[in-house]
């Protein structure tokens, strides 16, 4: 059964609210479709990029004759061809996201479907390749604006998933041989065993990359203390802990750490991070990642 009501992932006036924002890339790999992003073919585009002398075969269209007529050399001038931006957004649907209120997954999917309005309004292609303890192919790219609905109903469609496996679900995609673009991993981040392994297998993807930590301010600094009984929400396991200062503090330190770890990680790798706070809306944080008008990736 489908884990959320269609309404509560799509709203009209969300989706409209988001067509002034523009996903940008430096750099497209080549062999997708013409739209608003720069390739690195180099042919008769509109954008001018640079010379380079004649070979046979060339198109003699190209040749800058103010240049022959100056030096007596043939060169031509090459221009950015515009190509798409090939988007593929991992959604983290494990059961874990699903149990607090309000819920982690929520503020992930819808995410997920703002950035899939954002990049089919500018004629990119979409991908949907949703996780848990496996990844699914829920939507193969593709790209129109007049598709949003369908996206929307698939995202809503979602049920939730198991235990996390990150590293195994980005092992999946990768085998898949997508053409190079821009990979958006929406996630807590939390992984059963550890970021290492994942973020291993992550520096290895041929794409660029934004990865969307869903987070709340209690991660950071949990306000309890006392004797708990705490469940693992993904295993079920259950431990008695006396949570004092002293546990509070060595918490903190490994948070502190987790985040480090993730944030260091992006820096190494040029990386996208935005950190999005689940207990608030998600179109003013988005906002603050295109303050500009358009995220450069």
């Amino acid at each position: 059964m489908p884990a959320f009501d269609s309404k509560d992932l799509f709203d009209p006036k969300f989706l409209q609210s988001l067509s002034r924002l523009h996903l940008r890339a430096k750099r497209v790999a080549a062999g997708g479709r013409h739209a608003e992003q720069r390739s690195r073919d180099m042919g008769a585009g509109i954008e001018f990029k640079d010379f380079r002398p004649y070979t046979p075969g060339d198109d003699f269209r190209a040749i800058d004759w103010t240049i022959y007529q100056r030096l007596g050399r043939v060169f031509l001038r090459l221009f950015e061809e515009q190509e798409d931006l090939p988007v593929y957004l991992m959604p983290d649907i494990s059961r874990s996201l699903f149990l607090e209120t309000p819920p982690r997954a929520r503020s992930g999917l819808r995410t997920a479907l703002a950035l899939a309005s954002i990049a089919l309004n500018q004629h990119d292609s979409v991908g949907v390749f949703p996780f848990s303890d496996q990844m699914q192919i829920l939507l193969r790219p593709q790209a129109g604006s007049g598709r949003i609905m369908r996206f929307a109903k698939a995202l809503a469609g979602l049920e939730m998933g198991k235990h996390t496996n990150l590293t195994l679900s980005l092992r999946k995609l990768d085998s898949l041989r997508l053409r190079p673009g821009l990979l958006v991993l929406i996630s807590d981040f939390f992984e059963p065993g550890g970021l290492d392994t994942a973020l291993e297998q992550l520096g290895r993807m041929r794409h660029k990359l934004l990865l969307v930590q869903l987070l709340r301010p209690s991660d950071r600094d949990p306000a309890l203390q006392g004797d708990y009984e705490l469940v693992d929400c993904e295993t079920g396991q259950a431990a008695s802990v006396s949570i004092t200062p002293t546990i509070r503090d060595r918490y903190r330190k490994a948070y502190g750490a987790f985040e480090e770890q993730l944030t260091g990680f992006a820096r190494k790798r040029g990386a996208g991070l935005l950190q999005m706070d689940v207990e608030q809306e998600i179109l003013p944080q988005l906002s603050g990642l295109f303050e500009t008008g358009s995220y450069v990736v």
